[in-house]
């Protein structure tokens, strides 16, 4: 059975006469009556009583009618889809986010790309980098911006999209305020309010160690909102990237000795071939002015 006998079928069915149907469907009469005879030997039944002229509906042609318009409806509505999907009209992106990265510098990138593309309907997931690298693998996610101190999994495929540098974040008012840089060793005194999430934290917690001290946490939370509250409330502080430390009442310092910096990538599966959709988005990750976007606005405070 196929699609062109279908339609030839429903146009006869609409029009009762071979001639009209056949011009109804851009066709010659031969070629629309040879397509029904094929269709009427592959369901096994007369579809069509013909007498002198004259087209009825059999009752057989009545009982296939609904079924093959409804094969039909399902053909133009997958086609639509499709055409829609392909030029990007109405098409899906499930992006992952770290929910170390702050959002205030991403929302720009959105805005833009909604105008840009405003049939692409992006769907944000965040969470932590391994949780989301394994969505990636297990085709729950399109694409992420991730970083991590170790390389990716061998199946994922990193392209660095920005650099920051991580500091201490404190309460305004905090002595570290009068200063411009701090060191990591400066941590050593202060009530130290952990990110659970943080990739980082591993790697920090062994830079201390080669020190000769280790961080103890007066307080923890997987929730970045709730330390950086805590943060503002003078109840501590904590190590953050650059860009992520943007609550009132939060300062930050960078930290200078030694220097730690993240590359935040946009990581997708390597054998995964993107749809029209996903390398949009890709596109305009790695097209975006990252730098003006994250110097809009200094978060240090100074």
């Amino acid at each position: 059975m196929e699609m062109h006998e279908i339609r030839y079928f429903l146009a006869a069915c609409q029009t009762l006469n071979f001639r009209r149907a056949a011009d109804l469907a851009h066709v010659t009469q031969p070629a629309l009556t040879r397509a029904i005879q094929k269709l009427e030997a592959e369901l096994g039944g007369l579809l069509f009583h013909r007498d002198k002229g004259h087209v009825q509906l059999s009752d057989f042609g009545r009982l296939m009618r609904s079924h093959l318009d409804e094969i039909a409806q399902r053909s133009e509505h997958a086609k639509r889809t499709a055409k829609n999907f392909l030029s990007l009209e109405t098409a899906p992106v499930t992006l992952g986010v770290m929910c170390t990265i702050g959002p205030l510098r991403f929302i720009g990138f959105l805005n833009a790309f909604r105008e840009r593309y405003p049939g692409i309907e992006v769907t944000v997931i965040e969470g932590a980098a391994d949780h989301l690298s394994d969505l990636l693998l297990e085709g729950k996610l399109d694409i992420a911006l991730l970083a991590r101190p170790q390389p990716f999994d061998h199946r994922l495929k990193a392209e660095l999209v920005y650099t920051e540098r991580f500091g201490l974040a404190f309460s305004t008012g905090h002595p570290f305020e009068t200063r411009n840089t701090l060191q990591l060793s400066d941590v050593r005194s202060e009530p130290y309010l952990e990110r659970i999430n943080c990739e980082y934290g591993n790697h920090i917690d062994a830079l201390c160690q080669n020190l000769g001290f280790e961080i103890k946490s007066a307080y923890r939370s997987e929730r970045e909102d709730w330390i950086l509250a805590m943060v503002a409330a003078g109840m501590g502080v904590c190590f953050i990237a650059e860009f992520s430390a943007s609550q009132p009442g939060v300062c930050h310092r960078l930290v200078v000795d030694p220097e730690i910096v993240r590359e935040v990538s946009l990581v997708s599966v390597a054998e995964r071939s993107p749809s029209p959709a996903i390398a949009a988005f890709a596109k305009a990750v790695m097209e975006y002015d990252w730098q003006m976007a994250l110097d809009a606005k200094d978060p240090s405070g100074l």
